[in-house]
């Protein structure tokens, strides 16, 4: 970088996380720092320049940012804002990506146009950044992927390129159970040029199992051969709710092969096409106590289950194809005969249609596919995405069912109140990402109702149903009228939310307890002299 490039003004104490590679734990150490900052009485912000990611969040100013920056945003108590991730990269090839610029989308890119796109990118990061950096006492960066990856080094704003224009410490975590830390740390290190070694302040060893004692003689030599410190060894957590940056891990996939919980009634089965996103959705189903949900990956055979549902995806016709090729429209159809439940969510929705087409080729080629043709509705993609928050309540259709009224505890009614009465309006509440627009007779039997307006369907044999909103299960009330809907007696779902704030809470209590929280904040408060 040149040494005459104009840093942007900013008041914040700025740190920045990188990793020795992905899933290091870049998202989950951010979010603890954040909360941690944030008990301390501090004005807090998260930022990630650059990100790469299928799962993502609508914002308070009506843009789209990884869900990861508003999970960080949640721990920092703050509204998530499309400052906060400037730039968003949906791949829908594996060549190409949707880019999107501080919250709207502004096309389709190759991996080469992009590389040429960044000098412009760069001005929008800087520009998010330096607003941020105006209205908060902290900002906390999330790296992407790894600082040592040599041929995206040119004109990077993901990791020491965006360090060294706003002039920034880093700490660089490596997850030990990945095995050979110690050779992730010293070899990204020895990759970087002195002025960003010079830049590093310290490392973070993460997933640590077993007695401490056996890693200190590792811990020294580290310290020794870098010169740089070891600011925390933290624990391996288990059961963590938070929300997944992109990817579904393989041990999720593949737990199709292991056993259904003890106890379980109600069997959920999600197919994971290529371009599957907002897998998010199925958090609640995957803690669900009453719930054997499972991932269905590449080759596996959906087996017989009670609910199947088609998630959202970033390429709906090439994923169509995938689902079809796999021949799971196969094993659909023969669940809807023996009179399983179907549920499709935003791209899951559009696939149960009877075609999607796509005029401008937004998700690649122009042309129409074939939908599964569960329900009577027809999807064109089009440009400018619905980007809304959004609450409202399950449809009527859904009474019939819920649990029996009168096997629920007594609770004080209005005069003229009937038991049923204590079931209308169930809410529901999450967001729409979505760049097809719906048209359809199924559409005269909504299957919910978001912010006044009929939103999805139903299906005339109450098999089916679909629906743009995200986020469908969150809310318990919600989840446990679908569960029912879908053949679960008395279901008692968990509270998502509550479990995500608990695992935040946790995480900053692992960085008060196995952090140098002093060293930490040394590095908050001393900006970082640059290497000539």
């Amino acid at each position: 970088m040149s040494q005459t490039t104009q840093r942007p003004s900013q008041s914040a104490k700025v740190l920045m996380v990188q990793g020795c590679t992905s899933d290091a734990g870049k998202s989950t150490l951010v979010t603890a720092i954040c909360r941690w900052l944030v008990r301390q009485g501090g004005s807090v912000a998260p930022f990630k320049p650059q990100n790469m990611a299928l799962n993502s969040a609508v914002t308070s100013d009506g843009g789209e940012i990884g869900r990861a920056q508003a999970a960080q945003a949640m721990a920092c108590r703050i509204a998530p804002h499309t400052d906060m991730n400037p730039v968003l990269l949906k791949p829908n090839t594996d060549v190409g990506a949707q880019v999107i610029i501080q919250g709207h989308a502004i096309g389709n890119m190759d991996a080469l146009d992009y590389h040429a796109y960044k000098a412009t990118a760069k001005a929008a990061v800087l520009e998010s950044f330096a607003r941020l950096g105006e209205q908060y006492e902290y900002v906390i960066v999330e790296g992407a992927g790894s600082p040592a990856e040599i041929n995206l080094r040119s004109n990077d704003i993901a990791n020491m390129g965006f360090a060294e224009a706003v002039d920034c410490p880093v700490i660089i975590v490596a997850d030990i159970d990945r095995g050979g830390v110690f050779a992730h740390l010293v070899g990204t290190l020895a990759l970087l040029s002195e002025s960003e070694q010079a830049r590093v302040k310290g490392f973070v060893i993460n997933r640590f199992r077993g007695d401490i004692a056996l890693l200190q003689s590792g811990l020294d030599w580290l310290e020794a051969r870098t010169g740089k410190p070891v600011l925390g060894v933290l624990p391996y957590l288990y059961g963590l709710q938070l929300e997944a940056e992109d990817g579904i891990s393989r041990e999720a996939v593949r737990d199709v092969a292991g056993a259904a919980r003890a106890g379980t009634r109600l069997r959920v089965i999600a197919p994971v096409t290529p371009r599957i996103s907002n897998h998010t959705d199925f958090d609640t189903l995957r803690q669900h106590p009453q719930v054997d949900f499972r991932f269905i990956g590449p080759d596996e055979d959906i087996p017989p289950a009670d609910l199947i549902i088609l998630p959202g995806s970033k390429a709906v016709r090439a994923d169509l194809a995938f689902l079809k090729q796999q021949g799971w429209d196969a094993a659909i159809a023969r669940h809807l005969r023996y009179g399983g439940k179907l549920i499709g969510i935003c791209g899951g929705f559009q696939m149960l249609g009877r075609e999607i087409s796509d005029p401008l080729g937004l998700e690649g080629t122009p042309g129409t596919a074939v939908g599964l043709g569960w329900l009577d509705v027809t999807t064109e993609l089009q440009a400018g995405k619905q980007l809304r928050n959004v609450q409202g309540v399950l449809s009527q259709h859904l009474a019939h069912g819920r649990p029996d009224p009168l096997l629920l505890p007594l609770a004080p009614m209005g005069e003229g109140t009937t038991p049923q009465d204590l079931y209308d309006d169930i809410p529901v509440a999450g967001y729409e990402i979505h760049a097809g627009v719906t048209q359809g007779a199924a559409l005269d039997n909504p299957a919910l109702h978001l912010d006044g307006v009929p939103d999805g369907a139903i299906s005339a044999d109450n098999l089916v149903l679909g629906t743009y909103l995200h986020g469908l299960f969150d809310s318990p009330a919600a989840c446990d009228a679908l569960l029912a809907w879908a053949g679960l007696a008395a279901p008692r779902s968990p509270d998502i939310a509550l479990m995500r704030e608990r695992s935040i809470e946790c995480l900053a209590d692992m960085v008060g307890e196995h952090m140098d929280t002093q060293k930490l904040m040394a590095i908050l408060e001393k900006r970082v002299e640059r290497s000539a």
